[in-house]
């Protein structure tokens, strides 16, 4: 444990003598600070927490992102081009411990560095609140300054699948006709059942029942918020559609009934609802009435939701800037495995290269679907096949799954909108990216470091 504090010390003072540190720190102030007066927001408490949120979080990720990658390319691979390794690896250190050592001189650098510039946001963020209208205070606090948990109907995957499999079947035994892409008929019979589940035809009513389980005793008059989204087939004149909503069931439960709301269609709304209105079992009716002469489609898993109070503003941040961390820790292990057998630019440009793929996760997914590289026909509409596909979708299809361990954390679009970051959300963040994947990337890193003939190597360069 000595060897490797002793490693992870000499790279703060690395990083102290380059003056990186203060540099880097430099720019995520100026990101805090700078973002939220250049870019204006609207006055209300949505474009507010957008900008000091949103904007100034992603800000701070790019650059402590760039900035690790950089420090552990560069540590790593300069003190072997200048030999300085081979003074350390003469000692009574193992080249692992060198490595690891490295990689928490580095992870604990961003620790400060993430401290410094989220307790910046955070009071930054508290202050400007202080400046709003009070009815925007009011809706700051309610709908972004808390931990909000989630609650949705069922998405019905299994039945979806399961009937999509039974009309394919279906058709095939009584399909006559010569060669016929049954991909592309099982994705269309998918879509169109699918479509069963979310649309709303005109002057139609449609009806979610929402089971809250455990949650029933917890909620018991707690007030609820329903989060709300939808697509429409066409466009209206005034460019918003008329809906009625009805909480409740009837002469069963308390039973609420709003009047009819004007709602842009491809964007998210939020209404409070009344308390306890859902019935014995727990089970929450929502029924919308389609009152306008178009289709409205709610799509699975984020048309309707239904929010409730988990816990405060504070803590929830901080889990927030715990998974930030766990992404770091992944790129400073990614950039020193790049640095174990590459030189510093070619590993800054591999590491930079990977985090390009990774992404890139849209294109990705979209080949898997279809199952080509080639893309799909513009005017047909049928996906066109190449020689690479063989190769090329089952190696996609293994770093999207890889992509995924990651992507399935996304700390600063639960903030900004005010969803709970649970400690199970945290620890799964933990055990995905850091354990699982950093813990790879780290041995292969260790292991190739180990096995490098460092005089050879410089005796090549």
């Amino acid at each position: 444990m000595q060897g490797l504090l002793a490693i992870a010390w000499l790279t703060w003072k690395a990083a102290l003598r380059f003056r990186l540190f203060l540099v880097i720190a430099v720019l995520l102030l100026g990101a805090v600070i700078g973002l939220p007066l250049l870019i204006k927001d609207d006055g209300t408490a949505r474009g507010f927490t957008q900008i000091l949120l949103t904007y100034t979080l992603s800000a701070i990720t790019a650059l402590l992102g760039l900035s690790t990658l950089w420090l552990s390319c560069g540590t790593l691979a300069r003190d072997i081009e200048e030999c300085q390794i081979q003074v350390v690896a003469v000692k009574p250190v193992g080249r692992w411990q060198i490595w690891l050592g490295k990689w928490l001189g580095i992870v604990s650098l961003n620790a400060v560095l993430l401290a410094i510039a989220g307790g910046s946001v955070y009071g930054l963020l508290l202050w400007r609140a202080r400046q709003l209208p009070a009815q925007e205070q009011k809706t700051l606090a309610k709908e972004v300054l808390i931990a909000r948990g989630s609650i949705k109907p069922p998405d019905f995957q299994r039945e979806i699948e399961a009937e999509t499999d039974r009309v394919l079947e279906e058709r095939r035994q009584k399909s006559n006709s010569g060669p016929v892409n049954w991909r592309e008929v099982r994705l269309e019979i998918r879509e169109q059942i699918k479509a069963r589940f979310q649309l709303v035809p005109p002057s139609s009513m449609r009806q979610w029942r929402i089971q809250l389980g455990v949650l029933k005793s917890l909620l018991r008059d707690q007030p609820l918020q329903l989060r709300i989204k939808f697509n429409a087939a066409d466009k209206s004149p005034s460019g918003t559609f008329v809906g009625l909503w009805q909480i409740g069931v009837p002469q069963k439960t308390a039973f609420w009934r709003s009047d009819p709301m004007s709602l842009a269609p491809d964007t998210f709304h939020e209404f409070e609802i009344p308390r306890n209105l859902f019935d014995q079992d727990g089970v929450l009716t929502i029924s919308f009435a389609n009152d306008n002469n178009t289709v409205l489609l709610f799509p699975l898993g984020s048309g309707i939701e239904v929010l409730y109070r988990e816990g405060g503003f504070g803590l929830n941040f901080a889990r927030g800037l715990g998974i930030l961390f766990c992404w770091m820790s992944l790129l400073a292990a990614i950039g020193l495995t790049a640095a174990s057998f590459l030189s510093f630019p070619v590993a800054a440009f591999f590491s930079l290269g990977l985090l390009t793929v990774a992404l890139s996760s849209g294109t990705l997914s979209t080949v898997v679907s279809e199952g080509t590289v080639a893309g799909s026909n513009p005017e047909s509409g049928v996906a066109g096949h190449s020689v690479l596909d063989v190769v090329a979708v089952p190696i996609f299809r293994g770093i999207l799954a890889v992509v995924r361990l990651v992507e399935d954390f996304s700390p600063i679009d639960s903030l900004s909108s005010g969803r709970s970051i649970s400690w199970g959300e945290l620890g799964a963040a933990f055990s995905q990216i850091v354990l699982l994947l950093g813990g790879s990337v780290g041995l292969i890193g260790m292991a190739i470091l180990s096995r490098r003939e460092l005089a050879t190597a410089q005796g090549t360069q």
